[in-house]
Order: C-alpha cells, then sequence, then structure tokens
C-alpha cells in the first residue's frame, strides 16, 4: 500500500493550495483515519488537520479557520484545502493514514513529503 502525496508548491502569503493524499496498491479493506502533518526547517513534525472515515475533523489551532480537510472514501483519497496561507505555514506536509489491510489487521501508512513555501 503506498500513500502517494501531491499538491505542493510556492505561493505567495494570503494564496491558497490544495493537497492531495492517495492511498492505493496493495490490499485494502478500508482506510479509516487521514490526516496531515508538517515539518518545518530545525523543528518537529506537527499535526496540521486529521479526518475519520466518518468525516469528524481535528485541526491545529494554528490552522484552524484557514485549512480544510476533506476526503473522497470512494477513491481512499484525502484533501487539505488551505487559504490565507503565511509564511509560517512554510514546511514539508506528510499525509498519513490508517489502512486496515486485512480483516484483523490495520497499521499506519506515511506518504512522501509535499514541500509548502509561502513567501511573505
Amino acid at each position: 500500500v503506498q500513500l502517494q502525496a501531491s499538491g505542493g508548491g510556492l505561493v505567495q502569503a494570503g494564496g491558497s493550495l490544495m493537497l492531495s493524499c492517495a492511498a492505493s496498491g496493495g490490499i485494502i479493506f478500508s482506510v479509516n483515519v487521514m490526516g496531515w502533518y508538517r515539518q518545518a526547517p530545525g523543528k518537529q513534525r506537527e499535526l496540521v488537520a486529521t479526518i475519520t472515515r466518518g468525516g469528524s475533523t481535528n485541526y491545529a489551532d494554528s490552522v484552524k479557520g484557514r485549512f480544510t480537510i476533506s476526503r473522497d472514501n470512494a477513491k481512499n483519497t484525502a484533501y487539505l484545502r488551505m487559504n490565507s496561507l503565511k509564511p509560517e505555514d512554510t514546511a514539508d506536509y506528510y499525509c498519513n493514514a490508517v489502512i486496515r489491510t486485512t480483516a484483523w489487521e490495520t497499521q499506519a501508512y506515511w506518504g512522501q513529503g509535499t514541500q509548502v513555501t509561502v513567501s511573505s
């Protein structure tokens, strides 16, 4: 199973970006919690947002009101819409998903990072 993240790039402060994260390959019974994390240079990886299969969401205080996480269960894909971007949002963004691969096994997977750079 792989998580493929995409959508990062360079944007001016105040701008918007949409990140996508798709789970594919292997055997996927179901994709449970999906989330986005970020890691800025010299800092620890931090939670940005998570969403359950049922659509319940959780956000870091620093992004509430600006970022929106959503998902398409049929496509095993999560999205992160980022509005009103600030220079402090600059980081490598990683998606994470807890995936049921058999009737009795779940495992957490990480996608490759996608870089978001916000210029002032």
